[in-house]
């Protein structure tokens, strides 16, 4: 079973290296929805933006695209597959990340999806999908991060060439804490803005 998995998954990935930017989209789909492929999306960005720099906007949005649509494609499974399968998933940490989607909603996805490995980022999905986080907000989310991560990388490949990747891997907790800090930052300051709008608006 795991080798025919992996045979197949060493097909797409000849095929997807092959078509160039539909295959980027194609890889970052799978790898957001039903299958998995550790790295190699990061990978074919970091190859494709190095041959032709001035591309790598146009390669980081198809990364990004394949991904939010593999996320949404998990999101509705998730709303078919039901809590108990959620459960069986996520096991002892399931309370946790249900709490977490709940509360947080959007803010709540944006940082699961910032954060690198090994975090869970699949069952954080299907969390938002079980528990019906509302499809616009979850969307928005996964679509701002994935723009962040891969726009980032291209401008690391543009800029360092093979050396990026190296770099992103040893220095992933560090740049994941300045995104994190930055988008809490940001939403936070957004929240205060609109909060003194509301005031303002309030008849004395």
């Amino acid at each position: 079973m795991f080798s025919w998995l992996n045979g197949l998954k060493t097909k797409i990935i000849v095929f997807a290296t092959a078509l160039g930017g539909p295959g980027l989209l194609l890889i970052s789909f799978l790898d957001s929805s039903v299958l998995t492929f550790p790295i190699i999306n990061d990978l074919l960005l970091i190859n494709l933006s190095i041959q032709r720099p001035s591309r790598m906007p146009l390669y980081a949005f198809l990364a990004a695209l394949g991904s939010v649509m593999g996320c949404v494609l998990l999101y509705f499974i998730a709303r078919k597959g039901g809590e108990a399968l959620f459960r069986k998933r996520a096991g002892a940490r399931a309370n946790v990340i249900k709490n977490w989607v709940e509360r947080n909603g959007f803010g709540g996805m944006l940082v699961a999806a910032l954060l690198p490995p090994p975090t869970p980022f699949k069952i954080f999905v299907f969390a938002a999908g079980v528990f019906e986080i509302p499809l616009f907000s979850y969307t928005s989310a996964i679509a701002l991060a994935r723009c962040i991560r891969y726009f980032g990388m291209g401008y690391l490949a543009v800029r360092y060439g093979h050396q990026a990747m190296p770099f992103i891997v040893h220095h992933k907790l560090g740049i994941a804490l300045g995104l994190v800090i930055f988008v809490a930052a940001s939403y936070l300051a957004s929240r205060l803005i609109l909060s003194g709008e509301g005031k303002e608006r309030i008849p004395g």
